[in-house]
């Protein structure tokens, strides 16, 4: 076959041991932490000596050099095999493997970055693969490198419709430089998979995908050798067919042992079983990369200018980022552009048309694209940047969940956001958004209110460790700041003060405007409003927030165009919670949307500025606490708190 060439007897042997020495570590690593998947493992091993000995080019006392080979464990619940084979190749220490799954050890359940020849975290099936093809185009279009990219696939996480999402994305863009490994090993968690060994089937599938699909006997070193040794113009599936367990008598394709470690007793016999088997001790070489990766700097990304827009002047903040990010573009070439099939609306088009080839088109498959992403970003290679609805963010919820694990740094611009953008609907509005971010332990949220301070979240986002997202809306804006106003995370903004201020609204987008038209309302009836831009709802401005509400008689209105759960409100109510003296009314979304003009659904929902101006009248004159009629001041003690969490869904801004 084209670029195989066989090895010789003594290197196949030599492959066999160290399958086989691979099986007696996950077994041995299992055993002792009383937890694990020993049957996940064995199947593999003969793949992974394979790969990590045969095929693939790294350094192994250096794994993330930019040059080496790419590894993704997609079946992350066989972790112990890849810990066994970093052993094997001299990264770790061999007793090392004894602490699996220990509190003091690195060595967690599934792999995590904390590892050093871990990339991306995996054990949330059907998700290496997306992040296999991050790192595969960016190697091929990005390093134009000559470091090739391996996943390893378990069946059953076949069935989840993301690895296809991902098979059709490396087709579309002849990733050529990518190999999947599919371990068909037929059993599942706790049935058969649903194909079991029907291995014609899963070929099909994957050409059908526009992938070379080659079977193979996963358990023949010479097999899988000929197979990673093809060359073609396409990407790779090498399909697997393995036995559960293998090697392990009485357990090997049998069901009901996923996760379960061999009990001391049995282990011992089974370990001295398949060491009876192993012909030499001799460990492989690996070999080392060829050096062809470029060096990158993705640290300190700056506009190359600042903004120039007029105060007064509209634009929505959508449209402001997509002129953002194309700036940006312009200050370091590792600034890519990932969109699902919406970068007319979200504006990402911009970005293209500038730099069309640092722009990815992901297509309407938001789940792959955040993991395209998190991909693009191992290893500090480039800096992405992902834009769709923010609405269609929530189905990646789980992508997003584990590129925090991953400790990935990605940018995410969800548009489109609450009841403002009118007469398509509830299906495309994003009112969950913001309480989904927040929820994130690694994220920074921005809600930029125009088009600097869109811009200047760009630049920080770029420059902001973590999963940051952007939140943009529809409707255009008028020009609140100078150009040289100065931003920072965490940092809000006193948008209107003055000394006589009865309440502070905190508002942010679009409520942010009707706050600014609710303060002229209301200075026409001598009631002045302190108006908040909190740029950052994750983290909070916490101390502008309290001096704010201290000012004002300790009174704090918040509007917003998200649903009340997880959005602006609770986040105020979170950051002043116990502090004497300070209320926290709330307005925002109570119920599912409808269709029907902007203005009108910001006044069905009462966010515009009516319904502000009639808050802070209400406010200015009552200081109380009215739950069970719903009228919304609130006291936010960790009592009550805690009471309207579980028990008290009217606790819902002004109703009357």
């Amino acid at each position: 076959m084209e670029g195989y060439h066989k090895p010789d007897q003594q290197k196949l042997q030599a492959l066999k041991d160290t399958a086989n020495r691979l099986r007696i570590s996950s077994i041995q690593a299992t055993t002792a932490a009383g937890s694990g998947h020993p049957t996940s493992c064995c199947s593999a091993a003969e793949i992974m000596a394979v790969l990590f000995f045969h095929t693939m080019r790294y350094k192994p006392q250096d794994p993330r050099n930019p040059h080496n080979d790419r590894f993704v464990l997609s079946k992350g619940h066989a972790a112990p095999i890849l810990y066994a084979v970093w052993a094997e190749a001299g990264f770790l220490p061999e007793v090392e493997l004894l602490n699996l799954r220990k509190i003091t050890s690195d060595l967690d359940g599934h792999p995590v970055p904390k590892q050093a020849f871990t990339d991306v975290a995996t054990g949330s099936l059907g998700q290496g693969l997306g992040a296999a093809c991050g790192m595969a185009y960016t190697g091929k279009y990005f390093d134009k490198a000559s470091y090739r990219v391996y996943c390893l696939l378990g069946d059953g996480e076949l069935s989840e419709g993301s690895v296809w999402e991902a098979m059709a994305f490396a087709s579309i863009y002849k990733l050529d430089n990518l190999v999947a490994i599919l371990d068909i090993n037929r059993l599942g968690q706790s049935d058969p998979a649903p194909l079991q060994h029907q291995m014609d089937v899963y070929q099909k599938r994957c050409e059908a995908f526009g992938w070379h699909a080659v079977i193979v006997d996963g358990h023949s070193v010479e097999e899988l050798c000929k197979a990673f040794g093809q060359a073609k113009h396409q990407p790779t599936a090498i399909i697997a067919k393995t036995f559960k367990g293998r090697g392990i008598p009485g357990v090997e394709d049998k069901e009901s042992w996923h996760g379960k470690p061999l009990p001391k007793n049995m282990a011992d016999e089974v370990i001295q079983e398949i060491y009876s088997q192993i012909q030499s001790k001799k460990k492989i070489l690996a070999t080392p990369p060829q050096e062809d990766a470029p060096s990158v700097n993705i640290t300190n990304i700056r506009m190359p200018t600042p903004p120039s827009y007029k105060v007064g002047d509209k634009i929505a903040t959508r449209k402001a980022y997509g002129q953002a990010l194309a700036k940006l573009g312009h200050a370091s070439d590792r600034i890519i552009a990932l969109d699902g099939d919406t970068k007319n609306s979200t504006f990402s088009e911009i970005f293209k048309k500038e730099h069309p080839d640092r722009f990815i088109e992901c297509y309407i498959a938001e789940q792959n694209m955040v993991s395209i992403a998190v991909g693009c970003a191992t290893r500090n290679r480039t800096v992405p940047f992902c834009s769709t609805f923010a609405a269609f963010f929530t189905r990646a919820f789980d992508q997003i969940r584990m590129a925090a694990i991953s400790e990935s740094n990605i940018n995410l611009c969800g548009s489109h956001s609450g009841v403002s953008i009118g007469e398509d609907g509830p299906s495309q509005m994003a009112l969950e958004d913001l309480a989904m971010f927040r929820s994130i332990p690694t994220s920074t949220v921005f809600y930029p209110s125009d088009g600097v301070s869109t811009e200047k979240a760009v630049e920080l986002a770029a420059n902001t460790k973590g999963i940051c997202f952007i939140r943009t809306s529809r409707p255009e804006n008028a020009i609140i700041y100078n150009n040289n106003e100065d931003f920072q995370v965490g940092q809000a903004k006193v948008i209107l003060k003055s000394k006589d201020d009865q309440v502070t609204v905190i508002g942010a987008g679009v409520t942010l405007h009707e706050a600014l038209a609710a303060a002229d309302l209301l200075k026409k009836e001598k009631i002045n409003i302190r108006v908040l831009d909190p740029f950052t709802i994750k983290p909070l401005d916490r101390k502008l927030i309290l001096d704010s509400a201290r000012a004002t008689k300790g009174r704090i209105l918040t509007v917003e165009d998200h649903y009340y759960e997880g959005g602006i409100g609770e986040a105020v109510s979170s950051a002043v919670v116990g502090e004497p003296g300070v209320t926290v009314t709330r307005l925002a979304v109570g119920k599912v949307p409808r269709s029907g003009k902007p203005a009108e659904l910001l006044k069905m929902f009462g966010i515009d500025k009516d319904a502000i101006a009639q808050a802070a009248r209400k406010s200015k004159v009552k200081m109380s606490t009215d739950l069970v009629s719903g009228r919304g001041t609130f006291f936010p003690s960790p009592t009550n708190i805690l009471w309207n969490a579980f028990h008290c869904p009217v606790q819902r801004g002004i109703q009357g």
